[in-house]
């Protein structure tokens, strides 16, 4: 159905390459010339050798998951004409040992604030809804882990 390209750029900078004592910051390139400073996250690899202004992966997948939740969510919303005003996700993923012992994101938990000032849907319709993008949702249909919605809606 459709295929997807980053590039990924590093380059060493320091001649401790072999120490483990190097940059982890790097770049993401993505089409029509968008680049993200990216980085290992200072919680797995401390500072300097991260960088806290740039993007980790884990944050990226969190982002990725709230992003497509929040895409299907203003389709939905707007085909039931509801006039969606903004849209706030304070998303949040949970990084833990599994029982095999490898460390991975868990659980990530969705918290869409949702303000519509015309057409709001009801609270079990606005339920329905983020549980149909949910399930619509191309990032959270890749993962193994949970994915919990706790949206909430504002009446403006």
């Amino acid at each position: 159905m459709g295929r997807y390209f980053a590039t990924i750029t590093w380059n060493r900078g320091s001649d401790e390459f072999l120490k483990q004592k190097y940059s982890r910051g790097h770049t993401w390139h993505f089409d029509e010339g968008v680049s993200v400073p990216a980085s290992a996250s200072p919680q797995a690899v401390p500072a300097p050798l991260s960088v806290a202004a740039a993007v980790d992966p884990e944050e990226a997948l969190v982002a990725a998951l709230s992003s497509c939740h929040m895409l299907f969510a203003l389709s939905l919303l707007s085909k039931h004409g509801a006039v969606v005003e903004s849209y706030e996700d304070a998303a949040e993923g949970v990084m833990e040992k599994r029982a095999d012992g490898k460390t991975a994101l868990t659980r990530v938990t969705l918290k869409p604030v949702v303000t519509v000032s015309a057409n709001a849907p009801d609270a079990d319709s606005f339920a329905k809804l983020h549980h149909e993008a949910h399930e619509e949702c191309y990032i959270a249909n890749s993962v193994n882990f949970p994915v919990l919605v706790e949206p909430t809606l504002v009446l403006r």
